[in-house]
Order: C-alpha cells, then sequence, then structure tokens
C-alpha cells in the first residue's frame, strides 16, 4: 500500500498508535516517519516492491526486498526491514537499504 502512494491508509491499517522507528534521517515517531513516507511518494512516485525472502520470530519478522522505480532510472535498491508486531500492528521498525550496483564484482548478485 505505501509503495502505491497509500500511506495513511496503510497506517491506519498496519501501524500502531504508539510506533517507534530506527530510520537515522528521521525523527523517531510515527508521524515524522509517515510525513516522510509522503514526501518521498510525491517526489519519486510509482515504486514498486517485490519480498524476495520473509523471516519470522515470535513477534518479530524481517524482509529482504527489491524496490525498484517504474518510470525513471534511478538504481533499485536492496532493503532489510525489520518489523515487531503487537497485537497484530507494527509498533516498532528498522530499515536498512542499498543500492544495487549495475556492474558489481559480486557474481551471486544481492539476492
Amino acid at each position: 500500500m505505501a509503495a502505491e502512494g497509500e500511506i495513511k491508509a496503510a497506517y491506519e491499517r498496519f501501524i500502531a498508535s504508539n510506533f517507534i522507528h530506527h530510520n537515522q534521517y528521521f525523527k523517531g515517531d510515527r508521524q515524522s516517519l509517515m510525513t516522510a513516507m509522503e514526501e518521498a511518494h510525491k517526489m519519486s512516485p510509482n515504486k514498486s516492491i517485490e519480498v524476495k525472502h520473509i523471516f519470522e520470530d515470535g513477534d518479530t519478522v524481517l524482509t529482504h526486498s527489491l524496490i525498484t522505480r517504474k518510470k525513471n532510472h534511478e538504481l533499485p535498491i536492496a532493503v532489510i526491514h525489520i518489523f515487531r508486531f503487537k497485537n497484530n500492528k507494527v509498533v516498532e521498525l528498522w530499515d536498512l537499504g542499498q543500492k544495487i550496483l549495475k556492474k558489481s564484482p559480486n557474481e551471486n548478485g544481492v539476492f
């Protein structure tokens, strides 16, 4: 939903009111990250996310995903999201990403 620009709806449905995050570029509260996501969508819309791996351990879920832009030629990004859940809502998030190089010396790729 967030990749398609439905950020507020995604937050209402999946994000707890006491949500915190660990993205170093923004304040750690719910509203700050939601606002940043809305602004990012306005500047670079039409993203797509393809989850490649999912791991679960108790109340924590980790995803390893590919994010691409549908309309421009920005490099794709490999992203790891770590979600901690309580009462079926995300209460805490860590997200880490790296651009995928067109010519990497690693023959195995990022996935």
